[in-house]
């Protein structure tokens, strides 16, 4: 990390360790806009922690609006070799849904014990969804989405890469 004068701290991505590390250590406000709806927010929120990757942020699921997370219609899930296998789930508000917007794991490996009852979202299914106001805010700054589209990293003025997801950078 770093810190200039009268700057915010900074992180390097390549400063995060593999395997991920669950970060548990903040207090920043996590908000969540989906529909023109704020669906959640916390400032208890975890971050995982991975070299190369923007943080991804899982909140607490009691943070999440009643009925706004419904389990994925395709039962679709992934397996991480780190955490496990991750359940999605279907970020909804009204007659919008967003198909496998979220993620979790119910039943995560024991490293990674913490991240049950959290849920985290892809901010690239979030952001401008359905209108402008749409999108993922850590400290009422918006999160640009980690590029490619599997990657759910939150990438806030206080990270800095290169970061895993564009074309070419597979194999990192």
């Amino acid at each position: 990390m770093t810190q200039d004068e009268g700057q915010a701290v900074t992180e390097s991505v390549w400063d995060y360790p593999r395997p991920p590390a669950v970060d548990g250590s903040g207090t920043e406000q996590v908000v969540v806009v989906f529909g023109g709806v704020e669906v959640a927010r916390s400032t208890q929120a975890l971050r995982v922690l991975e070299t190369s990757h923007p943080p991804t942020y899982y909140l607490p699921r009691a943070a999440f609006a009643d009925g706004v997370l419904r389990a994925a219609q395709d039962a679709h899930t992934t397996w991480c070799e780190f955490k496990g296998t991750a359940t999605y789930w279907d970020l909804v508000v009204g007659r919008v849904r967003r198909p496998r917007a979220a993620w979790s794991y119910e039943s995560p490996s024991p490293r990674y014990h913490r991240l049950l009852g959290h849920v985290a979202l892809m901010p690239g299914l979030v952001d401008r969804a359905t209108c402008p106001e749409d999108g993922c805010f850590v400290d009422g700054e918006r999160v640009r989405p980690q590029e490619g589209g599997f990657y759910g990293g939150w990438i806030t003025s206080r990270v800095t890469g290169p970061f895993k997801g564009p074309p070419g950078t597979r194999g990192w």
